[in-house]
């Protein structure tokens, strides 16, 4: 009898190590330095790369909607590949460059925090269950596969755009 791949301790230990990454980058002192290449563009490149995560996500959900597996999965993927490199450039960013502050005031500045608190939280969510649901998947253990993708795929599709409006929102007053 062949062992099932245990995927939980990956989900639980990439969960831990980048949610503690990225909280750590508001403590820690920044590179900066010296280099020819402009930091500030990306924050463009991270709204970009939500884009196209937004986009695949809602790919891999008209396909799955069709019954079309193969090309479900393949968004999938795909939307894994541009949050990874998101992930990348939202790290090398925080890690060289002070937060931003946003200048809007009175009602407008209310829908930014309402915005901005709700995608971080979710954010931070969402790495387990996009993990989780992924294993699932790729295990075909297909009702627990579904159970979780109808919390997974509305959250990170609301993630993915809310990322997009908070650059919108703050990119005035970089």
């Amino acid at each position: 009898m062949k062992k099932e791949f245990n995927y939980v301790p990956w989900v639980v230990g990439l969960s831990i190590a980048i949610n503690v990454i990225v909280v750590a980058l508001l403590f820690v002192p920044k590179a900066g330095g010296d280099t020819d290449f402009d930091i500030k563009l990306l924050p463009l490149l991270n709204a970009v790369l939500n884009s196209f995560t937004f986009v695949f996500l809602s790919a891999a959900l008209f396909m799955i909607l069709r019954k079309n597996i193969k090309w479900h999965k393949r968004f999938i993927f795909a939307a894994f590949t541009s949050t990874a490199l998101f992930l990348v450039s939202y790290l090398t960013y925080h890690s060289m460059a002070e937060s931003t502050s946003f200048g809007g005031e009175g009602f407008v500045a209310n829908v930014y925090y309402f915005i901005l608190i709700t995608h971080i939280v979710l954010a931070a969510l969402i790495v387990p269950l996009a993990l989780l649901t992924l294993f699932r998947g790729l295990a075909m253990k297909v009702d627990k596969h579904r159970k979780i993708a109808r919390w997974t795929m509305p959250l990170w599709l609301y993630v993915s755009l809310t990322g997009v409006i908070v650059y919108l929102m703050i990119s005035p007053y970089y």
